[in-house]
């Protein structure tokens, strides 16, 4: 490509700060953005940036289609929500419109497991139009690709286990009320851990109806699957409280998070596989005290056994740069909705992200 990739941001939260002086470091451009915050509506991208004015003001999303249709990006970068239900219309109008678009939708990673019609629908509408959509982020790496790369190093596999914590203070409330945290004890039963307590062919029913809430894990297991060429034969998920030993505050949440309340929530995802291979996945997401820190910590049980562990990630960052290093990725991908475990091995990028786009 002989010009600079241009990019819309939709969602200009805490995350597109980041991103887009991310895709301005990388040679890109933000020619739009779209957020719901009248706070930010109208507000020139620069300023959410903490920069000098760029010229390009944020719009409302009921206008989105008449911006995009009128600066024709690139690709859309989608960083709102955590469940593909509550991106599925923005990501529906991009491949309406033939627009490539990534997001950090955490079930965006590998939503054939969970939301199989939603995406289905997103899928057959871009191979129309001739673009590609996908999900991406911290998991792409730290879920994902780093898992696969150490099994390519395995003679054989027994189990994949892996723990990542992170702070859900750094992503926003939707996240943070999506974990349950600053529930009390029976808040938490009934709005998210009863949840899992069913039988498989009642999960299977509520996944057809596009109603299931999966957490990250759920998709990240699916992934890996896909990328190791297992097959999953049963799968499920467990969710359990962190509980506050005291009070904590939480910007994001605009509360004291009381002793004895949930701070947030630990997800165990464990998926059999045809081939006799075992994944158990855990992610805890939570308000953090003074002493809490995120890792990520995997372990390949078989000949040989392997651990790695990354302490003290920046995940925010790494999140947000492994968006912007996919761009072309996505740009070069076949259309419709494309998971990253068919893209290809995450690169890190020297030169601008056009010079990667054929």
């Amino acid at each position: 490509m002989d010009r600079k990739v241009k990019v819309v941001q939709i969602g200009t939260g805490k995350m597109a700060v980041y991103t887009m002086r991310y895709v301005e470091e990388k040679g890109g451009e933000v020619v739009g953005a779209v957020d719901v915050n009248p706070a930010v509506i109208g507000k020139d991208i620069g300023t959410i940036m903490g920069s000098a004015e760029k010229g390009v003001t944020v719009t409302a999303l009921e206008q989105a289609r008449e911006m995009l249709e009128q600066v024709k990006p690139d690709i859309c970068i989608v960083e709102t929500m955590s469940l593909l239900a509550d991106v599925e219309d923005v990501l529906y109008l991009c491949a309406e419109l033939g627009i490539n678009a990534i997001t950090t939708c955490e079930e965006a990673f590998y939503p054939w497991n969970s939301n199989p019609n939603a995406t289905k629908k997103i899928d057959e509408m871009a191979r129309q139009t001739g673009c590609t959509i996908t999900g991406s982020g911290y998991q792409d790496i730290y879920w994902g690709q780093l898992i696969s790369s150490i099994a390519g190093s395995t003679q054989t596999i027994r189990k994949i286990k892996g723990s990542s914590s992170y702070n859900v203070e750094d992503y926003g409330i939707a996240l943070a009320k999506a974990h349950g945290a600053g529930l009390t004890m029976d808040e938490f039963e009934k709005e998210v851990a009863a949840a899992d307590n069913i039988s498989s062919e009642e999960r299977a029913k509520i996944i057809d109806g596009g109603k299931f809430a999966p957490s990250y894990m759920w998709n990240t297991n699916g992934w890996l699957c896909g990328k190791l060429g297992l097959t999953p034969i049963e799968q499920t998920q467990k969710c359990v409280p962190q509980v506050a030993e005291e009070d904590i505050e939480s910007s994001t949440l605009g509360m004291t998070v009381k002793a004895g309340t949930a701070t947030g929530m630990s997800a165990v995802v464990t998926t059999k596989t045809k081939e006799g291979i075992t994944i158990e996945s855990e992610c805890i997401g939570k308000v953090y005290g003074p002493q809490d820190f995120d890792k990520n910590e995997w372990t390949i049980q078989g000949e040989p056994d392997t651990t790695i562990t990354v302490a003290r990630p920046a995940t925010v960052e790494l999140t947000c740069a492994s968006i912007v290093n996919r761009i072309p990725d996505v740009l070069n991908a076949e259309p419709g909705y494309r998971t990253t475990d068919q893209l290809g091995e995450l690169h890190y990028r020297v030169q601008p992200l056009n010079s990667y786009v054929k």
